[in-house]
């Protein structure tokens, strides 16, 4: 029974990260919160590899999706390097502009990453409460950026100053509240872009990102695999969240993109502010 209830549990969680890493309300930040509130305690569940195999489920959800993009993109990128031209084609300069936009993000990542992850790990009360002021200040920015945005632009007409500009934005997706798509699509947004084209690009640009922190833990995973630190038991779980991040991923990425061509996003942005409420209620109950 306890198995069982475990189980659930790592497909849960698996479920809120493929959610949460494309809707802006912060993945890092629910899979820091969402144990800390129902006290799942398991370690496999708080461990690297765990992590791991829910990110790894994301990129192929993002890779799948997007996998004639990546494809297009790829041929225009070689190509642009073969005739040492970028020109005006949009393949072309749209591969440039992802590739420049991830490196703030990259750069921070590398620099900072296991700070951040022992202030937030394990979670406590303080770290909780500075989780929830990430989340209710990125709404409210959020909020203000698509009210006054113009929303006129679509991907044909971005920009490397965008592209650098939603890239540093990326970067601040670091702290857990912030949020990778919320951050990127807000800078979008304020850009002008279109909701669906600062999505679409948000989405795209997030893929080198989540691929190389996969990457990176990736490596660490295998080492702790070969030393036998996993048993059955635990890949079960591994498996089991990897495939719920890869499915509802998929599935949250194509509604999403499909609601912000003719929404706006208060829906996130009040899920942002009530969540935050809740999370400073309770952190401050126990203490």
């Amino acid at each position: 029974m306890e198995n069982l209830i475990t189980l659930l549990q790592a497909i849960l969680l698996g479920i809120v990260q493929g959610l949460t890493e494309f809707i802006p309300v912060s993945s890092s930040a629910h899979l820091i919160f969402v144990p800390w509130l129902f006290q799942w305690n398991d370690p496999a569940l708080n461990s690297l590899a765990f992590d791991v195999a829910l990110h790894l489920g994301t990129l192929i959800a993002v890779l799948a999706f997007f996998a004639r993009d990546w494809v297009r993109l790829i041929r225009a990128g070689v190509a642009s390097i073969v005739e040492r031209k970028v020109g005006v084609d949009m393949d072309r300069r749209l591969v440039w502009y992802l590739a420049i936009g991830s490196i703030p993000g990259g750069i921070v990542g590398v620099l900072a990453e296991s700070k951040v992850e022992e202030l937030f790990h394990p979670p406590s009360a303080s770290a909780i409460i500075w989780i929830a002021i990430a989340l209710a200040t990125l709404g409210f920015v959020l909020f203000f950026a698509d009210r006054l945005a113009s929303h006129l632009r679509d991907l044909n007409q971005l920009t490397l100053r965008d592209a650098i500009l939603i890239g540093l934005a990326q970067a601040l997706a670091i702290f857990p509240g912030v949020s990778r798509s919320g951050s990127t699509i807000t800078a979008g947004l304020a850009l002008g872009l279109q909701r669906d084209a600062a999505a679409r690009f948000s989405f795209l640009l997030s893929t080198p990102i989540i691929a190389g922190a996969g990457a990176k833990s990736l490596l660490t995973l295998l080492n702790q695999f070969r030393a036998g630190a996993f048993g059955s038991s635990e890949l079960v779980l591994f498996v089991a969240g990897f495939l719920a991040a890869a499915v509802s991923g998929y599935i949250c990425i194509r509604l999403l993109l499909r609601y912000l061509q003719n929404h706006p996003t208060n829906l996130f942005v009040y899920y942002r502010w009530a969540m935050a409420v809740v999370l400073i209620v309770i952190a401050l109950g126990r203490g």
